[in-house]
This record gives structure tokens, C-alpha cells and sequence, in this order.
């Protein structure tokens, strides 16, 4: 008896799309923006091609118009769409409108779902999450803004918030505020629905950071706004999920999104490693090919581990999830392993590069910028290590081994 690692055939087939699809027409039509090609119609003319093919909205149920994969296919697909910066939002699953999806279909009403999420479904409008701020930092329990009911029929924000991602570019904003500073700390938050643009809503400016920015980057999403709420007016009926309940929808859809970084951090690495090992094929340095040195083949090697775990790490947590079992230890360890293994992979596609890698001749450059948010975003790397090991001590406390909390049941 053996344990089965075999992917079902028809989750095979879909990667096997997906994975077609990045390569014969995502890739190619980053080359047309960035000769010049005009962003929105080489997007609609992907989406339309996408769509035509069946390649929508991956993890949404097909009665709401999307594929309706399962953890594991759905897990499969993303870790192809990551190697081009327009494959997720070729197929309507990019962040962080993904996630938010998510929400309003688990926790929307009849209303909402027809008003803000069936646009949101059909690519004719974008979302973004109004969550971090300033003050508060990792710990969303220290959010300031705050919501006052106004009669029955409405409710007044004010406050600020700090990397609301991909808000220039959003339609609608779903925004947490505080609604009972007297309640329990989990049960004070409440989420809200905004149409963009809005007055109450004002987006100060997209903030510069480490990242390499280009007017493209933007229009893609790529901003992180910094938001001034002062008397945003919101309707009772835009109200999502119930009073008190923002929180732990917030982290719900979290979850969510940080799984869905890991596995696009598993479609980049893997691309990066795939042009370093091309590059050391073709190079010669000192009378010698650069692949036959032994250092390189270490420098090589160690990359293939990393991308070996991660792989492993995702496909144990689609397992989980497919079952609906507890995955939340598994995923906070993910999310701190698949960040930094991004980040040493393409460091190391970069310096077996040498200069090359250093320039913006190759996109090597351009992601090893970005990647760095990844140990920052949806929780930083101290925080998640936090909870893992106050995890594990809780499970010796419990069972007189850290097993639970460190893959044991895997055995």
C-alpha cells in the first residue's frame, strides 16, 4: 500500500490548459504591452480568448459563472497563472479582488450579490479591500476607523486607511470599520460596501515604494493606496455580513489570499529558475560552461529544493482544504516558507545572471522589487511565526508531543 500522490486526471487537464494558456498567450501579450500595446485592449482581447476557452473565474461555482475547481485544481491552476503578470487577470482571478469575491459570495445578501458581486463575476468591475491602517498595523483588532448608524437607513465612516491594494483601480471598496468599540475585541469591526468613486472616499495618493513602478503597474493594480474616510455615507443595506462580523471575515478571506501569493510565488520561482538554468546552459566564462561548474549546480540544486518543499507545503494544504479540515497551522507556516523562497530564488537567478540580472534586460529585476512585499503582506513573517509557535506549544501542553503542530498528521 502506498500513499497516493496521483493529481486526478481532469485536474491534470486543466493545468495542463492553464499552463498552455500562460505560455501560448499571456507571455506573449506582456511583449505587446510592453512595446506599447494599449493595457485595456490587450486585456479585453485576452479575457475574451479566455473566456471562449472556459479559463473564468477558477475557484467560483459554475452556477455563478466560474470553473467551479475544487482547493486542489483550483491550487494547480494558480501555481501556473503565476509566471505571467497577466495571467491571473487574464482569467478574472487577481488579487485582491479574488478574495473579496469570495466574500461577498459566502456572506453577501440577494442584493449585494446581484448589485456589486455579479459585475465583479463578469469582469466588468474591480474590487479592492479597505482594512490596514496606519496605528494598526499586523494587528487589525487596532483599526481606528470608525462607523456610526444614522437612523436605520445608513451608517457614517471616518477614519483612514494605509495599502489599500489596488484601490485607483477599484469600482467598489469593501471597507471595515469599527461599529462597537464595547464589544468583545474580535466582535467591535464591521464591513462595508462603497461604490467608487465617492467623496467620503478619498484616495490621497498611491504610496511610492521599494517596488520598480511604471505607469503599467498601476493600471494593472499594482498601487497600494493611502485613503482619508470623513463622513462616508454608506446605505443599512450595504452593510456585509453583520454587525460585529468583520473580523473574522476579514481573516477568512485572508486565509484565502495568502495561499494564493504562495502559489504564485511557486509559478515565478519556478520561471526563474527556468531562465537562470537557460542562461548558465548558454554561458561560458574562463574556457568553461558555466553548467559544468559545481558551484552553479549547488546554487541550482538549492533552488529545486526550495520549489520541492512549496510544492509539497500547497499540495498538503489542497488536501486539507478539499476535506474541510483545519489548515490554518499548515497555512500560516506556508506563508512565511513561500515567501522567502521566492525571495531565494529569484536572488539566485539573479546572481548566477551577474550584471544581466542586475539590469532591467530581464524581468528579474522587476520581480526581485516586488517580491519583497511577500513577507509583508497579509501578515508579516513575525506575526504568522508568532502564532506557529505558540502553537506548537500548545499542542506539547496538550499532548506531550509538537507533532499536531508540525505536520504529524501527515503520519
Amino acid at each position: 500500500m502506498a500513499i497516493d500522490f496521483e493529481i486526478p486526471a481532469e485536474a491534470k487537464a486543466i493545468r495542463e490548459k492553464v499552463r498552455q494558456w500562460v505560455h501560448d498567450h499571456c507571455i506573449p501579450a506582456e511583449k505587446d504591452l510592453l512595446a506599447g500595446g494599449d493595457y485595456k485592449t490587450v486585456l479585453a482581447a485576452l479575457r475574451t480568448k479566455a473566456r471562449a476557452q472556459g479559463l473564468w473565474c477558477p475557484f467560483i461555482p459554475k452556477e455563478h459563472g466560474g470553473m467551479g475547481l475544487g482547493p486542489l485544481a483550483n491550487a494547480l491552476v494558480q501555481m501556473e497563472l503565476g509566471e505571467s503578470y497577466l495571467g491571473a487577470l487574464s482569467m478574472n482571478t487577481q488579487g485582491p479582488d479574488d478574495a473579496t469575491m469570495l466574500t461577498l459570495l459566502e456572506h453577501g445578501t440577494p442584493f449585494q450579490k446581484e448589485k456589486y458581486l455579479k459585475p465583479l463575476l463578469n469582469g466588468e468591475k474591480r474590487i479592492c479591500y479597505s482594512m490596514t491602517e496606519k496605528a494598526a498595523g499586523a494587528d487589525a483588532t487596532g483599526m481606528q476607523t470608525k462607523a456610526e448608524k444614522v437612523g436605520n437607513d445608513k451608517y457614517l465612516l471616518n477614519g483612514e486607511k494605509w495599502f489599500s491594494s489596488a484601490a485607483s483601480v477599484a469600482d467598489i471598496a469593501v471597507v471595515m470599520a469599527k461599529t462597537d468599540p464595547d464589544a468583545p475585541r474580535h466582535r467591535q469591526f464591521s464591513t462595508f460596501i462603497v461604490e467608487l468613486p465617492n467623496p467620503g472616499y478619498n484616495i490621497k495618493r498611491d504610496i511610492p515604494t521599494m517596488a520598480l513602478e511604471t505607469p503599467l503597474s498601476h493600471i494593472l493594480g499594482g498601487g497600494h493606496a493611502e485613503v482619508e474616510i470623513k463622513d462616508l455615507e454608506v446605505p443599512a443595506e450595504n452593510l456585509l455580513g453583520g454587525e460585529g462580523n468583520g473580523f473574522s471575515m476579514g481573516q477568512h478571506r485572508l486565509a484565502y489570499g495568502r495561499l494564493r501569493h504562495g502559489m504564485h510565488n511557486v509559478a515565478m520561482a519556478q520561471r526563474a529558475l527556468d531562465i537562470a538554468t537557460a542562461h548558465v546552459t548558454q554561458r561560458t566564462t574562463f574556457g568553461k560552461k558555466l553548467d559544468e561548474r559545481q558551484a552553479v549546480q549547488f546554487m541550482l540544486a538549492d533552488c529545486a529544493s526550495q520549489l520541492y518543499i512549496a510544492r509539497l507545503m500547497l499540495l498538503h494544504i489542497a488536501y486539507k482544504a478539499e476535506r474541510g479540515m483545519d489548515l490554518r497551522q499548515e497555512n500560516g507556516i506556508a506563508k512565511v516558507f513561500l515567501a522567502n523562497m521566492v525571495h531565494k530564488v529569484v536572488d539566485t537567478a539573479i546572481q548566477l545572471h551577474g550584471a544581466l540580472g542586475f539590469s532591467r534586460d530581464t524581468p528579474l529585476a522587476y520581480w526581485y522589487t516586488h517580491i519583497r512585499a511577500q513577507r509583508l503582506v497579509d501578515g508579516p513573517d513575525e506575526v504568522h511565526r508568532w502564532t506557529t509557535g505558540r502553537n506548537v506549544i500548545k499542542a506539547f501542553k496538550a499532548h506531550g508531543t509538537t507533532a499536531s503542530a508540525a505536520g504529524g498528521d501527515l503520519l
